[in-house]
């Protein structure tokens, strides 16, 4: 008996372009760069000053949810929300709107990925505590600082009583959670999950420390838009971005009884580890394809039958060529006709969200039928000799995609997702 699938019926998004999800889906599929100046801290002695940072908001951009006045009362307290929370919680009730879900929806939980969780609590908190001797930290700074909070405040936000989990694996944070929750919706262990990423990472330490690590761009400053150039000949690190992209998830015959529409199908995860180095791909890139190869095994679908790859991209050099070798090794002869594309070069890198904004820009390109591009592409890097959709997207109508994640840790992490019919 075939397994079920996965539906996503819902899907919101904060980004680097701002909030919803058709602000996001018309800024990648017009292919805009998100990456500006860094202007909200000084870095004018740091070798990094770009980023791809979610513009100033606050709650009040977050919609109401259906039947939500008619509940009791939370103690919810966004202004103490970590930046990743905040996101986190606008993004998910977009989803929930979306799908049709109400406030306190029955039999339904959060499962989500964070890479940082409330590391801008943290890093405001410490700064008072050497500088001030601690004379401003607010005895919430660990409540609403620590990675696991991120889930309760959105269980909070839309009244949901089951399972609230947090899994923070590095960059494959958030492909991890949505593979964990479609696990749990084909157990039955609940009726609907709102799963996806979250991360508010642009911050002082943050810039700081990868531009210690030399991982991010530091060529572009004065020309930011061109920064992010995953494959491109001329890439020199990754932007570091942030945001939130959620998702509604539950069962495609539940989704179809209820007359929901279904933007996609989650068919198949795999997980891997190189085992190999905490900042550092495997050059041999085996548990790479292993990952690709359990995600293809386990939805059911040939190798065929896959008409996309979101890929990882990040705009690292060693990172970009490997990624490519892997895909030639992972797909053989196939790989040649099998359009790809890192939305990395328009968002930047959202750590442990990254996942879920791959996914979401999948299940949109599955829906609409059009592959959002890989911009800055003027150099073409023979390493990176496939398809990566150069600089316009186009139409297409595809069956299933593949959407990869590797992260730090040797961690590597692939979704199979399906399109929906009917």
């Amino acid at each position: 008996m075939a397994s079920p699938r996965v539906a996503i019926t819902g899907i919101g998004v904060v980004s680097t372009f701002g909030v919803g999800r058709e602000v996001y889906w018309d800024a990648i599929r017009r292919g805009h760069s998100g990456t500006r100046a860094i202007t909200d801290f000084d870095v004018s002695t740091y070798p990094c000053r770009v980023a791809a940072a979610v513009p100033k908001l606050d709650i009040s951009a977050a919609m109401p949810l259906e039947d939500e006045q008619d509940r009791r009362e939370t103690r919810a307290d966004p202004r103490r929300y970590s930046r990743a929370a905040l996101f986190g919680v606008i993004a998910a009730r977009e989803a929930w709107n979306d799908a049709g879900l109400a406030f306190g929806q029955a039999n339904a939980g959060v499962i989500i990925g964070s890479g940082g969780g409330g590391i801008d609590i943290g890093e405001k908190q410490y700064q008072d505590f050497f500088t001030n001797n601690g004379q401003h930290v607010t005895p919430y700074a660990i409540a609403v600082g620590i990675c696991g909070m991120v889930s309760s405040e959105i269980s909070i936000a839309l009244g949901l009583h089951g399972i609230s989990h947090v899994l923070s694996t590095g960059c494959t944070s958030s492909t991890d959670a949505l593979g964990y929750a479609a696990m749990l919706l084909k157990q039955g262990d609940c009726d609907v999950l709102l799963s996806g990423g979250t991360d508010g990472c642009v911050l002082p330490g943050m810039i700081f420390g990868f531009s210690r690590m030399r991982a991010v761009s530091t060529h572009f400053n004065d020309c930011p838009a061109q920064a992010s150039r995953p494959f491109d000949r001329g890439r020199d690190g990754f932007v570091l971005g942030e945001g939130a992209w959620m998702l509604a998830l539950e069962l495609e015959d539940r989704a179809r009884a209820r007359g929901a529409r279904v933007y996609a199908t989650i068919e198949g995860y795999g997980s891997t580890c190189d085992a190999y180095h905490r900042v550092q791909m495997d050059p041999d890139g085996e548990q790479i394809v292993r990952c690709m190869q359990l995600a293809l095994e386990r939805s059911g679908r040939p190798a065929e039958e896959i008409g996309y790859i979101n890929y990882h991209g990040t705009s690292t050099q060693l990172n970009d060529a490997i990624e490519s070798r892997c895909t030639r090794t992972a797909f053989g002869g196939l790989a040649e006709r099998i359009p790809g594309s890192s939305i990395k070069s328009m968002i930047g890198h959202p750590q442990g969200a990254s996942g879920a904004a791959g996914v979401v820009a999948t299940a949109l390109a599955l829906s609409r039928g059009f592959l959002p591009p890989t911009i800055n592409q003027t150099h073409p890097d023979p390493q990176c000799d496939l398809d990566v959709i150069p600089n316009q997207g186009r139409a297409a109508q595809i069956e299933a995609a593949l959407c990869n994640c590797l992260g730090f840790g040797s961690k590597n992490s692939a979704l199979v997702l399906g399109r929906a019919h009917g």
